[in-house]
């Protein structure tokens, strides 16, 4: 297994807070602080933006146009590479549990029990869910929302009177996310473990092993592989065939003595990145193993876990963020 070094073209920089969520508005980073403001990267500058003013930031989500935000406040901000920012929701005394995004411009929420989905065209429809939703996800195909709550996973229709559609399985489930063919539903659990369905005729799997929690997934750009956060390495699982992992095991890349606690496939290659626990950065290869280290924390420092790892668009250039205010940006050299 080879192993070589990309820290020189990485560009670091402080950001002033822990770092909840972040990504790339075009080809420039942004950052959600949890202090709640959100600071957004350009050419060495910096511009602050005051999203939740006098509240916390809890959650995030940038979808390459946009920089989504949910606090204590009560309030989803989005806000613009240009600075502006616009108050979607705001329920005051309460807190954003869940957030979603579609490419197209929708939006969703989660305050408890109640979700809340916003189309392209600001329409906003709302159901109520049989516990607190933590998590949520849009499927690919349709206007259908996957909502993660106490013993299991529903699919709602936001635009039909219909039912939601449960997938049962007993336990607390903290998120979910949907793979890019539709086919399947994971589901990250309060008990170590990933569980899933299949959406057709809903088959479910066990994905365990974990010594803790996974709190970050990315499924890789042909869908057949989603890597996870919750071990000494990122664990990745087949979604090739049909039945997905069933009855296969996972691989292993970025093996290191420090949890995983970020993971982010590049857009277009076979190469996911990796953050840890302690502050490290890394990128594997899956289709030779090989690993490549693109930050490094000396022994005798404390830095902050890696709390944000997401690639540029095209691919171009990874952003990464941690809990004690530390960012940076790798530039991929030109091959």
């Amino acid at each position: 297994m080879s192993q070589t070094s990309m820290s020189q073209y990485v560009t670091a920089f402080e950001v002033g807070s822990h770092v909840v969520a972040g990504g790339f508005l075009g080809r420039d980073p942004a950052f959600a602080l949890a202090e709640g403001e959100v600071v957004l990267a350009a050419d060495g500058a910096r511009k602050i933006v005051a999203a939740h003013p006098g509240g916390a930031v809890l959650l995030g989500l940038c979808d390459g146009a946009r920089l989504v935000t949910g606090g204590d406040d009560g309030r989803v901000v989005v806000t613009q590479a240009d600075g502006s920012s616009q108050t979607i929701a705001e329920q005051k005394g309460r807190w954003i549990d869940a957030l979603a995004a579609r490419p197209d411009g929708a939006l969703a929420w989660a305050i408890g029990k109640q979700v809340h989905a916003r189309d392209a065209k600001g329409e906003v429809k709302s159901m109520t869910a049989p516990s607190t939703v933590r998590g949520l996800a849009f499927m690919p195909k349709g206007y259908r929302l996957a909502l993660a709550h106490y013993n299991g996973v529903s699919l709602w229709f936001p635009n039909s009177m219909a039912e939601p559609e449960g997938f049962a399985w007993a336990g607390s489930h903290l998120d979910v996310t949907v793979s890019a063919d539709g086919k399947f539903l994971v589901s990250a659990m309060q008990e170590n473990a990933l569980h899933g369905w299949r959406v057709a005729d809903h088959k479910d799997m066990r994905m365990t092993g974990y010594p803790s929690k996974t709190r970050s997934f990315s499924w890789s750009a042909d869908g057949h592989w989603l890597a996870t956060s919750g071990a000494e390495a990122c664990i990745v699982w087949p979604f090739q065939s049909k039945d997905g992992p069933m009855g296969k095991g996972p691989r292993e890349c970025g093996v290191r003595p420090a949890r995983v606690t970020r993971v982010a496939f590049h857009p277009r290659s076979l190469v996911v990145a990796i953050g840890y626990q302690d502050g490290w950065v890394m990128i594997c290869r899956l289709t030779d193993a090989a690993e490549i280290l693109v930050r490094a924390v000396p022994e005798a420092h404390e830095a902050g876990a890696i709390s944000c790892l997401a690639w540029s668009p095209d691919g171009a250039r990874l952003v990464y963020g941690a809990e004690d205010g530390a960012a940076g940006i790798l530039d991929l050299p030109a091959s």
